[in-house]
C-alpha cells in the first residue's frame, strides 16, 4: 500500500504516542515540576491533561490526533486484509460483525482522545472528563470485540481445517493465561490484610485511637434520663456520669455516687 508495509502503522502510532508523552513529562520535570492552575489542592504531580493544558497543548493535540488516526487506520487495514485473503479470512459472519464493531468503537475512542486534548482540563473540565470517558470506553469495548473475533477466528480456522491438535494447544494456552487474570484479584485483596481488625461501623481513625470514637480512651454512650439525653462516661476511669440537668449518677448503688443535685465536686460515698 503506497509502497509502505502495513506493519508500519501500529509501530508509527506507538512511537508518536511515546514520544509525545516523554516530551510532556520531561518538559514538566525540567521546568521544576511546577504546580499548574488546573491541579487540585495538595496535588504535586501533574496529570498528562494538566501539562497538556499549558503551552504544550498544540503538541498534545497533534500527538494525540496522529496516534489515534494511525492506530485506527491499522484497524481498518486489518479488516481489509482479511477480506482480501491477505490475512486469515473470517470463517463466519459473526467474526466480520465483531471486526466491524471493533473498528467503529476504535473510531469513537479516537474522537474522544482528540476532543479531550482540544477541550483541556483547565478551561473545559466537564467536557474534558466526558471525552476522557469516551476515549477509554471506546478502546476498551473495541478491544473486547477484537478478542471475541480472534477467539472465534483461531478456533474457527483450526476446526474448519480439522487441525485438532493445534486447537487443543490453543485451548490449553488460553486457559493458562486466564490464571493470571484470576491472580490479579490477589493483588486487590492485599490491603485487606492490614484492615482485618476493622469492624463494619468503625472508621480507620477510630481504630487507630483504640476507641469507638472518643479521644483519651473513654467510651461515650448516650442514654435518656427523665426524658433528657445524658452522656455516660466509662466507669473504669472513675468519672461521674452526669445528666443534662447537672445531676450525678441517677443510680447511686451502681457506681457509688450521690444522687442529689450538686454545683461542685461530688463527694465520694463509702463504697470507695
Amino acid at each position: 500500500m503506497w509502497g509502505v508495509s502495513y506493519w508500519i502503522f501500529p509501530l508509527f502510532s506507538a512511537a508518536v504516542w511515546v514520544a509525545m508523552l516523554l516530551a510532556m513529562l520531561l518538559t514538566w520535570v525540567t521546568g521544576g515540576e511546577p504546580i499548574y492552575p488546573s491541579m487540585e489542592a495538595g496535588q504535586t504531580i501533574a496529570y498528562i491533561s494538566d501539562v497538556g493544558a499549558q503551552r504544550l497543548k498544540p503538541l498534545f493535540i497533534a500527538g494525540s490526533a496522529v496516534t489515534v488516526v494511525s492506530l485506527d487506520l491499522a484497524f481498518i487495514l486489518e479488516r481489509w486484509l482479511r477480506h482480501n485473503g491477505r490475512l486469515a479470512k473470517n470463517t463466519s459472519r459473526t467474526q466480520k460483525v465483531l471486526s466491524i464493531l471493533s473498528v467503529v468503537f476504535a473510531i469513537a475512542g479516537a474522537a474522544g482522545l482528540i476532543l479531550l486534548a482540544c477541550f483541556d482540563t483547565l478551561r473545559h473540565p466537564r467536557l474534558h472528563d466526558g471525552f476522557l470517558v469516551l476515549f477509554i470506553a471506546g478502546y476498551v469495548v473495541s478491544a473486547i470485540f477484537i478478542c471475541a473475533e480472534y477467539q472465534r477466528l483461531v478456533f474457527g480456522v483450526t476446526q474448519y481445517k480439522h487441525i485438532r491438535n493445534t486447537s487443543a494447544i490453543l485451548e490449553w494456552v488460553i486457559a493458562l493465561v486466564f490464571t493470571f487474570y484470576v491472580l490479579s484479584f490477589f493483588v486487590d485483596f492485599i490491603p485487606a490484610v492490614h484492615t482485618k481488625h476493622y469492624t463494619s461501623r468503625q472508621t480507620a481513625a477510630e481504630v487507630e485511637m483504640g476507641t469507638d470514637g472518643s479521644a483519651g480512651g473513654q467510651t461515650q454512650s448516650e442514654y435518656y434520663s427523665n426524658g433528657q439525653p445524658a452522656t455516660s462516661t466509662d466507669s473504669r476511669y472513675g468519672l461521674t456520669t452526669e445528666s443534662a440537668h447537672g445531676y450525678s449518677n441517677p443510680n447511686p448503688n451502681a457506681m457509688g455516687y450521690a444522687s442529689q443535685p450538686t454545683d461542685g465536686p461530688v463527694a465520694a460515698s463509702q463504697n470507695f
